[in-house]
């Protein structure tokens, strides 16, 4: 199943990339928040750094790239509107999002669920690992924990967590600007909360 998957993401990211060949992508540099190297663009993804070019998408510690990054990657730069309009920084959770409901359990079961689980009674552990890959905290009067992350220079993701007591379990949310919408599909934003989960457990990309 994973390799049929991969395989789709492979289809899927030669098409997106004939698209980005025709078009003047450069030009996008400041609506991305990506820096220009070149005849490429610099783009940030959480705490890894790729490099688009009109051949292919690289990582700039040589890694090599998986495909569902280079998809969400590509959906980003080519979803991506300019000149960039006024950005909704009002918060949503991804079920709240248009088109979003095929892969609300998805989402669920692969993040907030997951991240409950692994740092229950695990403050300390989430902490230090959110600061490893860049992660922001943030005060708050109402959480144990809340942070902010940014999955692209567009899309910042605030995580809260409240660490099991006596009454309760373990409670996560993920939370994104409302103006995520604008940069990439359903399916894509999902998979940035995927991404920020397995980076947070320390897994593969390839688990996306």
């Amino acid at each position: 199943m994973k390799r049929q998957r991969s395989k789709v993401f492979d289809e899927t990211c030669d098409h997106y990339m004939e698209q980005i060949r025709s078009m003047d992508f450069i030009a996008k540099c400041g609506p991305l928040g990506a820096e220009q190297d070149g005849e490429g663009l610099l783009i940030k993804l959480y705490d890894d750094v790729y490099r688009v070019d009109a051949q292919r998408i690289s990582a700039l510690d040589g890694r090599e790239v998986v495909p569902a990054v280079k998809v969400m990657i590509c959906m980003y730069v080519l979803t991506c509107p300019a000149p960039l309009p006024q950005l909704d920084e009002n918060l949503a959770t991804f079920r709240e999002f248009q088109n979003s409901a095929p892969l609300v359990s998805y989402f669920t079961n692969n993040t907030n669920k997951t991240l409950e689980s692994h740092f229950s009674g695990n403050i300390h552990g989430l902490k230090k690992r959110s600061m490893n890959i860049g992660g922001e905290l943030l005060e708050s009067k109402t959480h144990d924990v809340s942070l902010r992350f940014y999955a692209f220079p567009r899309i910042p993701v605030l995580l809260n967590f409240n660490d099991r007591d006596e009454l309760f379990p373990a409670s996560c949310s993920i939370l994104y600007h409302k103006s995520a919408a604008l940069f990439l599909d359903m399916e894509c934003l999902a998979m940035t909360a995927t991404l920020l989960s397995g980076k947070l457990l320390g897994q593969p990309q390839q688990e996306l």
